[in-house]
């Protein structure tokens, strides 16, 4: 079934569905072409910190990007405030297939009818959760990293989504100083996420194994590749329960993985240990993104 297009983009709002640390990492990109972003979450406190980390970063972000203009964004409870006239609707909350699929479904019944639904799932194709869809031509994934530093996404079907849906977005993300690459076929894991997942695993189990330390493979990641962070570092700014729940998905799928990588993680999953946002990860943190 053909999708038509949303229209007059410049003048509608972008929603992001979740407030947590790429949530509103999503919503400040979007924020940078003037126009308003709506973020929900039905938690007022992860509501409040989203926005305050928008409105902090937006015009720094927004100078660095050609024609870049700082928008505005908004927090609301209410589904149906934050999807009105909307021209495309991000998700990002944990990774729990059966979330993914009630709110997909919502968003399909709520949302105006040239709406683009999109995923950040960071493991999870939205095949897997259009069960309740009547419209799927318009859902797809659009998977971030951790900007505004790392601004690449991968575009992937949900396996009806209507081509005019890639062609606008590949047309109108890079106003927003994102970069899109379509996946040409269904992954776990995407594009870079599978090279990444790669370095992530075999890092976790030189740890799991004794071999070494998170702090010395990150130093050597740092004077071997000139990047300021390691792949600890990096795992703790995305959440150590979100990189858990990431590589238990993977091992479903391909269940030859080594369990010591997740066995470590889960340590410090059970200790409360979630990274930047808990205050506490590979490292201690004062300041939370």
């Amino acid at each position: 079934m053909a999708f038509t297009l949303p229209t007059d983009i410049k003048n509608r709002p972008v929603a992001v569905i979740g407030a947590g640390t790429l949530g509103r990492r999503i919503a400040l990109m979007f924020a940078t072409r003037g126009g308003l972003v709506r973020i929900f979450d039905k938690s007022h406190e992860a509501g409040e910190a989203a926005r305050a980390y928008v409105e902090e970063h937006v015009a720094e972000v927004a100078a660095g990007i050609d024609g870049g203009e700082p928008g505005r964004v908004a927090v609301t409870d209410d589904m149906a405030e934050a999807l009105l006239d909307a021209w495309l609707v991000v998700e990002a909350v944990p990774e729990r297939l059966d979330l993914k699929k009630d709110i997909f479904g919502e968003l399909d019944r709520a949302a105006s009818p040239d709406t683009i639904l999109a995923s950040n799932s960071s493991s999870y194709a939205t095949s897997e959760f259009i069960d309740q869809v009547r419209h799927p031509e318009r859902v797809l994934n659009i998977h971030f990293y951790m900007p505004p530093r790392q601004n690449a996404v991968d575009l992937m079907s949900d396996g009806h989504t209507d081509s005019g849906v890639f062609d606008l977005l590949t047309r109108e993300l890079p106003f927003y100083g994102v970069y899109p690459f379509v996946a040409h076929k269904e992954s776990t894991g995407f594009i870079f996420n599978r090279v990444w997942a790669a370095i992530k695993r075999e890092a976790l189990a030189v740890v799991a194994e004794g071999v070494s330390t998170p702090e010395d493979v990150d130093e050597m990641w740092r004077i071997n590749t000139g990047l300021a962070a390691g792949p600890f570092r990096m795992m703790d700014q995305v959440g150590l329960d979100v990189v858990l729940d990431i590589e238990n998905h993977y091992a479903q799928e391909r269940p030859w993985l080594p369990e010591g990588p997740r066995e470590l993680l889960k340590t410090y999953v059970d200790a409360g240990h979630l990274g930047v946002k808990s205050g506490q990860g590979f490292y201690p943190y004062d300041d939370r993104a």
